[in-house]
């Protein structure tokens, strides 16, 4: 396991963040909060995919009641997953106008560049903060640079003007970010909110940018961290750029909460991007949620398709199995499966993993075997291959994670 940032430990409803906890996964609805139908079902969506926290849109007074109403029906369900209020503009109105959902939520986001102008600005957001300390409710302090405090980059804008030696706008932008997180964060300190309490972002869409901010922050302070890259885009472009930002910073020891915000596509589930979330912390080892299939990418040598259906069904039977698995067999998560297309790789990959199935490629002979625990158990061949291994795979998983194997 790669080391962690010290951090400290912050409390999210009955969820704990922090260095000896597990890296946690957040999402956010894209529902209308005042449709209490279409919210509840997409935060059950995502509750099942495997977000462990929830943000919602609140920014009116009818969000505000359809989110009290929703919240109400998932505790009655039994559901206990934080839910976080984003509140930009009016959040100080909505919180104290709704005590009901000021009681209800377990965290409130706070964007100090949205709070009010002028002298409005810190009363707005103390406003906030009073409410969360009221109520024990934990807060994060979310910067984002397309709403950046415009009175906070205009000051170091104009202390640099003065120095021998300015810096750039993306250099003062950058420093803007980390100094509108920290100084909002000592301002609610002082107001009264624990560290206990209080988590910090500093957004942006620029990789780089991005890195840069959070690495610069994590240098300057010890506050848990949530980790995003902002307006990542739809599809591979949007995974591929949040999973280069985010990993970055996490082989770091950066960061306790992720997200991956994609844009969302015509029937695609807003459940990708807690899937994208998990594949990401598992390749890279900091949690496990499903066995791990290693799989041929296919060459000259691997003239028939059927590793390549292979390999689909065998993640396809883990996905329909893993319900069940989690309950029977402990740390199956953790298990290592190879489906390989020929000789070149194949016995050696299967050999890696726990059990691995290495499939003929062109002019080989037409045989496949079968490697468990690093050696060759048994060789197929005929029309029943995938049948065959996963009778296999069942009985392996069964010996070695069941009560007795255990």
């Amino acid at each position: 396991m790669l080391s962690r940032r010290k951090t400290s430990t912050v409390t999210i409803g009955s969820l704990k963040l922090g260095t000896s906890c597990p890296i946690r996964i957040q999402s956010m609805t894209d529902t209308p909060t005042s449709d209490v139908v279409k919210t509840l079902s997409q935060t059950k969506e995502l509750i099942t995919a495997g977000s462990e926290l929830v943000r919602w849109t609140i920014n009116d007074h009818q969000a505000a009641q359809g989110a009290s109403e929703v919240i109400t029906r998932l505790r009655s369900e039994g559901i206990q997953t934080p839910i976080i209020g984003d509140f930009h503009f009016n959040g100080h109105t909505l919180l104290t106008k709704n005590q009901k959902l000021a009681q209800l939520l377990d965290k409130y986001r706070i964007n100090p560049g949205n709070v009010g102008r002028g002298s409005q600005h810190d009363d707005n957001f103390a406003q906030i903060v009073k409410i969360a300390v009221e109520y024990g409710k934990a807060v994060r302090i979310g910067v984002n640079w397309g709403s950046l405090d415009q009175e906070l980059l205009t000051e170091l804008m104009e202390h640099n003007a003065k120095s021998s030696a300015p810096k750039d706008f993306k250099e003062i932008t950058r420093e803007a970010m980390v100094q509108s997180a920290l100084r909002s964060a000592e301002y609610a300190l002082k107001l009264g909110l624990s560290r206990e309490k209080l988590v910090l972002s500093v957004k942006m869409s620029g990789l780089q940018d991005m890195v840069a901010v959070y690495q610069r922050l994590a240098a300057a302070c010890d506050f848990a961290l949530h980790l995003g890259l902002t307006e990542a885009g739809a599809d591979i472009k949007g995974t591929v750029s949040s999973a280069a930002a985010l990993s970055i910073l996490l082989q770091q020891g950066i960061g306790d909460t992720i997200r991956v915000s994609l844009t969302p596509q015509p029937n695609v589930p807003r459940a990708k991007e807690v899937e994208v979330c998990k594949e990401l912390l598992q390749s890279m080892g900091f949690r496990y949620f499903l066995p791990s299939v290693t799989s041929c990418p296919g060459c000259g040598r691997t003239s028939s398709n059927f590793f390549q259906y292979l390999a689909q069904d065998i993640n396809n039977h883990i996905k329909l199995k893993m319900p069940l698995w989690q309950k029977q067999y402990p740390g199956i998560e953790e298990m290592k499966i190879a489906v390989m297309g020929c000789v070149v790789n194949g016995p050696g990959e299967s050999r890696h993993a726990d059990i691995g199935i290495s499939l003929p490629g062109t002019s080989e002979n037409p045989i496949a075997p079968v490697y468990i625990d690093g050696k060759e158990f048994k060789m197929l061949k005929g029309e029943c291959i995938k049948e065959e291994f996963i009778d296999i795979l069942e009985t392996y998983i069964e010996q070695r994670y069941g009560k007795e194997g255990v």
